[in-house]
């Protein structure tokens, strides 16, 4: 396992390692096991050496010489082969990352699929992590990703940004791998702290490419809006001993406030072109949470109704946990704690921590401090990371503190 500092450098060349391979090569699991043994070489080789200068030109030499071995063996790829001892050392070629997220994206590939495949290239994120991330059993995320790869072979799916009026068809998809590797960076599902800015800082920059690409595509804009806006709180949002801050308790003066200018900036003319969208509803909340200088500030009512918004536009039962979430926050926690009953039977819901977390909270605000205890013991079981169960016992100590 790599020490956090090696982490985060492979988790940023990744993708553009993979990137770069399959632009060559075509060959996607080849792109993919040459990318894992450059980062096992790396391993053995940076904490004897030292860490190379450039580390994405070390990573993508070592790994077009490990491909330039397998087609060398093959012997029949004697094209391939040449093109790629003839491929210059790159450290990032933003085009080649972009044209790996359209090709996954692909209208002939079923939607989870596409998501699911660009998430495995694009970031080296584990089967298991995407799984969680899309709250499904880790053995059918892998045959999406498998049935996907297949497909753009079988079908000769061309490897490149497609042309402009293509765009949009293959665009949610685009939006969705975007939005899903920001969300791992913002909360990490797995590694050695709660937070992943090697993720939410890629995400940004494809972000800011595509809306550089699509300019008048307000979902695009919405998208970028709403990640400048929850990325400029993460120095706030974990405290000295690296453990979460939850929002009511941040520190506001160590939010970013040129991310917040941005960002609201964005969600209005995303907003003016009056063609709303999840991605964009999700920002005008973002963006009541980033408005007021403190928590008391915030408009809680305006954000239910946005919330209630969004349930209508893509109703999932995350959306409608958090609907519950602001209508008690508006209302009080008996009103939330109606909601969150709805949601009970609910089997997607059935692993996920922050349903009782959520539930357990409430009753806290209510002063039902057993029932909260029983609530935040059952979240516990379910967390699947450090940072959350940290979280957690600290709000269990407080409601049933040990004797």
């Amino acid at each position: 396992m790599a020490d956090p500092d090696l982490s985060a450098v492979f988790a940023e060349e990744w993708g553009r390692v993979v990137a770069t391979l399959i632009g060559v090569t075509g060959d996607w699991d080849l792109a993919e096991e040459a990318a894992a043994e450059a980062v096992a070489r790396a391993l053995a080789a940076w904490p004897r050496d030292g860490a190379p200068r450039s580390p994405g030109a070390w990573l993508t030499t070592a790994a077009r010489n490990h491909a330039f071995n397998v087609l060398r063996r093959r012997r029949a790829e004697a094209g391939k082969l040449r093109e790629l001892a003839a491929t210059p050392v790159r450290t990032d070629n933003p085009d080649e990352r972009l044209a790996l997220m359209f090709t996954c994206c692909h209208p002939a590939l079923p939607m989870e699929g596409r998501v699911a495949l660009t998430l495995r290239t694009l970031t080296g994120m584990s089967t298991a992590d995407i799984a969680a991330a899309f709250l499904v059993g880790e053995p059918a995320l892998a045959q999406r990703i498998v049935r996907a790869k297949r497909k753009i072979t079988e079908a000769g799916i061309p490897y490149r940004v497609p042309p402009e009026h293509l765009m949009p068809e293959r665009l949610p998809a685009v939006l969705a791998v975007l939005y899903l590797l920001f969300n791992e960076g913002y909360s990490a599902s797995c590694g050695p702290g709660p937070l992943r800015p090697d993720l939410t800082g890629e995400a940004v920059h494809l972000a800011r490419m595509l809306a550089r690409l699509m300019p008048d595509e307000p979902e695009v804009l919405g998208l970028l809006a709403l990640m400048l806006l929850h990325d400029s709180r993460r120095d706030a949002r974990v405290d000295a001993r690296g453990r979460l801050v939850s929002l009511e308790d941040q520190d506001r003066s160590r939010w970013r406030a040129g991310d917040i200018a941005e960002g609201l900036a964005l969600v209005e003319t995303a907003l003016r072109r009056r063609s709303p969208g999840p991605y964009q509803i999700q920002a005008a909340i973002a963006a009541c949470h980033a408005g007021p200088a403190t928590a008391a500030g915030t408009d809680w009512a305006q954000i239910a109704a946005l919330y209630g918004v969004l349930e209508g536009m893509a109703p999932s039962p995350v959306v409608a946990l958090n609907r519950a979430v602001a209508v008690a926050m508006a209302e009080g926690p008996e009103a939330g704690l109606a909601l969150l009953g709805e949601l009970d039977g609910d089997e997607r819901l059935g692993g996920y921590h922050l349903l009782p977390a959520t539930r357990a909270d409430l009753l806290r605000r209510l002063g039902r401090d057993r029932e909260a205890a029983d609530a935040y013991r059952r979240a516990l079981g379910l967390a699947a990371t450090r940072a959350d169960r940290e979280f957690l016992r600290a709000r269990l100590s407080e409601v049933d503190p040990p004797q």
